[in-house]
């Protein structure tokens, strides 16, 4: 009496398809060719981009903030590095996260890849991950420089 409520119903659900796929696809979808083209230009106009809500002066989040002060620490060269803020731009807002298939903001990008949010340079900084991949794609501050701030002994 039971078993076929149920039997029916376990076959709806599975004849209905994913909603993952359905917002993935839906999302994709509605990123204009426009939006889409600023997005690569902006993805390529440094070797080193933050999307953020505000500027690495003013940050308007707390996630935006961290991500600048990591960056910060990690030692990234200013001249190597750019911000955009999505506050300005509702289609860059809403068009970074269908891009990226991420739904958070801050987002960073590395040589045009995607690297991830603020939980994840969190976490990267933390393990020595981020440090390493900035080194390797030589985006940090000569080391020079840094040498050239500390006292000598003479």
């Amino acid at each position: 009496m039971f078993a076929r409520p149920i039997l029916s119903s376990a076959f709806r659900q599975a004849a209905r398809p994913a909603p993952i796929f359905a917002s993935r696809f839906t999302a994709v979808r509605f990123l204009s060719a426009e939006t889409r083209a600023a997005i690569d230009k902006a993805v390529s106009s440094a070797p080193v981009v933050l999307f953020m809500k505000g500027t690495p002066e003013t940050p308007q989040c707390g996630f935006s903030r961290a991500s600048i002060q990591i960056l910060g620490l990690q030692g990234v060269d200013p001249a190597k590095f750019t911000a955009f803020n999505v506050l300005e731009d509702d289609a860059l807002r809403q068009g970074i996260k269908e891009y990226s298939e991420w739904p958070t903001i801050p987002q960073l990008y590395v040589d045009k890849e995607f690297v991830g949010g603020c939980d994840i340079l969190v976490a990267m900084h933390q393990n020595g991950e981020l440090a390493k991949m900035l080194e390797e794609k030589k985006v940090l501050v000569p080391a020079e420089s840094a040498e050239g701030e500390t006292p000598k002994e003479g």
